[in-house]
C-alpha cells in the first residue's frame, strides 16, 4: 500500500500477519498468524502491538503486502468495520 494507489480495501479478505520479535541476535524470529478477515488482523496488530510501526509488523492480503504504517492507516480509516478498542498512544 505504501506509495501505491489502491481501490477500496477488502476488510473481509483473509490475511496473514507477520510480526518480527526482537530478541537480540542478527536475525529476529518471526511470528506468523492467519486471520479469516483482514479487519481482525488489523485490530490484533494495532491493539496488541501498539508499536506496530517499529516492531516490523507486516500483513499480506492476497498479493498485496502492507507495512506497519499501512496497517495503522487502515485501522484509523473511516471504512474500518470493527469497533476500535482502547490502546495506548505510541506515536
Amino acid at each position: 500500500m505504501t506509495g501505491k494507489r489502491t481501490t477500496k480495501f477488502d476488510f473481509s479478505a483473509p490475511a496473514e500477519l507477520f510480526i518480527a520479535k526482537r530478541k537480540g541476535g542478527p536475525r529476529p524470529p518471526v511470528t506468523y498468524r492467519r486471520f479469516a478477515a483482514a479487519a481482525e488482523a488489523i485490530r490484533f496488530a494495532v491493539e496488541e502491538f501498539p508499536a506496530v510501526r517499529t516492531l516490523g509488523v507486516s500483513m499480506q492480503v492476497g498479493d498485496e503486502r502492507y507495512d506497519g504504517d499501512d496497517i495503522k492507516r487502515l485501522y484509523e480509516s473511516s471504512d474500518y468495520p470493527k469497533r476500535r478498542g482502547k490502546r495506548l498512544p505510541v506515536d
